[in-house]
């Protein structure tokens, strides 16, 4: 038989799940009927009767006592006498269900009815308004009354052509916008807000040339996508690290330029034809999951790397040092293989290992495990098979480890 505390937290769930819509008046929440799981075998509650169920009954008449609710008994024969015992708590509306539970939800549900009237005041054909009740329960009420005009405004105006900072309402700005986006448009019913960039995409990159460096020219560099800009040299090589460590500090390297990668896409660097047109242009980023799909997203937005140190001898070479720990702390999972239809056969077959279920090896080697000295061997080694195909496929690699 549950006691009052189990049933509360029965309570809580229910109320957790279901106070948005009674909030806009919707759904058939309350009243509700908990159980209370009293044993149903008249063995059963006999052996309990004395240490369990009896002291329990007693418990529950005077809790019921002291709340909004209603305690349901049922019949039942226990040895030589009928006793009624509590078999159900029910609870009539949500505001009992509140007073019940305690903490702040008498608070949160009148929050919620006050912002459902002010929502079904300003949009009163938005469709399950309780939806947006729930998602905007952490909003200030400020914030609330911001996304009303907002999504107002953006339902009597075109925004295309704005930036985020550009949008005349007071109070708002990119990042405003971007946190609240999917409630802005759910309101106005579109599909996007319109807007532009809040600002062009830049890429930012180090001068890897030892005579370039010895002028005491910059060593480091960006370049903002539709500007006007040259680097310092033409490079003969590029290479694309998504460590941004490692295209700062990568070793000196005639004619080379090492750019820091911009996590699943190189739109910003393929606006570049100085960076697409380099003779060697090289990718690395890490052996895992993520690490293959954000070089398939790279190339298939123009920029045509050939990876390195991303292939099985660099696997098995460093496997021992691998993690499987997500850089979120949560662990790393098997999972179904995507399309990518910009790996290589080898890449993709790595790739795949990764997400094998059965795999015995760590789903993660992090680029920063292998040393730049190895990086800048593998470097040399690519420029020299460069010959043998755009992305080397052919080539099966030595052991990357020999470097150090």
């Amino acid at each position: 038989m549950k006691t009052p505390d189990q049933v509360v937290a029965d309570v809580s769930r229910r109320l957790e799940s279901t106070w948005h819509d009674q909030a806009v008046e919707a759904g058939q929440a309350w009243p509700h009927k908990f159980p209370l799981s009293v044993p149903d075998k008249k063995d059963a509650l006999e052996s309990e009767w004395q240490k369990i169920i009896h002291p329990l009954i007693r418990t529950w008449r005077d809790w019921a006592a002291q709340h909004p609710a209603r305690l349901h008994t049922a019949s039942r024969q226990v040895f030589t006498t009928v006793q009624a015992i509590p078999s159900h708590l029910e609870i009539c509306t949500a505001d009992d269900a509140a007073v019940v539970v305690g903490g702040d939800w008498a608070e949160r549900l009148e929050r919620g009815r006050h912002r459902a009237a002010l929502l079904a005041d300003v949009f009163p054909a938005a469709p399950e308004p309780q939806r947006i009740i729930r998602a905007a329960d952490g909003y200030t009420d400020t914030d609330f009354a911001l996304l009303l005009e907002v999504a107002t405004w953006i339902t009597r105006n075109d925004a295309s052509g704005y930036t985020p900072r550009q949008v005349p309402i007071p109070g708002i700005h990119a990042k405003w916008l971007n946190t609240h986006q999917p409630l802005i448009l759910n309101l106005a019913g579109r599909e996007t807000l319109g807007l532009l960039p809040a600002h062009p995409s830049r890429i930012h990159f180090t001068y890897l040339d030892p005579g370039h460096r010895a002028t005491g020219g910059r060593r480091h560099d960006s370049a903002t996508v539709g500007d006007t800009f040259a680097p310092a040299y033409q490079p003969d090589i590029v290479i694309v690290s998504e460590n941004k460590d490692t295209a700062i500090h990568f070793p000196p390297l005639p004619g080379g330029i090492a750019v820091e990668g911009d996590g699943f896409g190189g739109k910003a660097a393929a606006a570049f034809s100085w960076l697409t047109n380099a003779r060697h242009l090289l990718y690395w980023g890490d052996i895992d999951a993520y690490g293959f799909e954000i070089l398939n997203g790279w190339r298939d937005d123009g920029v045509l790397a050939t990876s390195i140190l991303m292939d099985q001898a660099t696997y098995d070479a460093y496997e021992p040092f691998g993690t499987n720990t997500a850089r979120n702390g949560k662990p790393l999972q098997p999972g179904v293989p995507k399309p990518l239809p910009h790996l290589t056969n080898a890449e993709r077959a790595l790739y795949q290992r990764l997400l094998d279920p059965a795999l015995q090896g760590h789903r993660r080697i992090e680029q920063e495990r292998i040393s730049l000295s190895v990086a800048n061997a593998a470097v040399q080694s690519a420029i020299r098979d460069s010959c043998r195909g755009r992305f080397g496929a052919s080539r099966e690699p030595k052991s990357p480890m020999s470097a150090d």
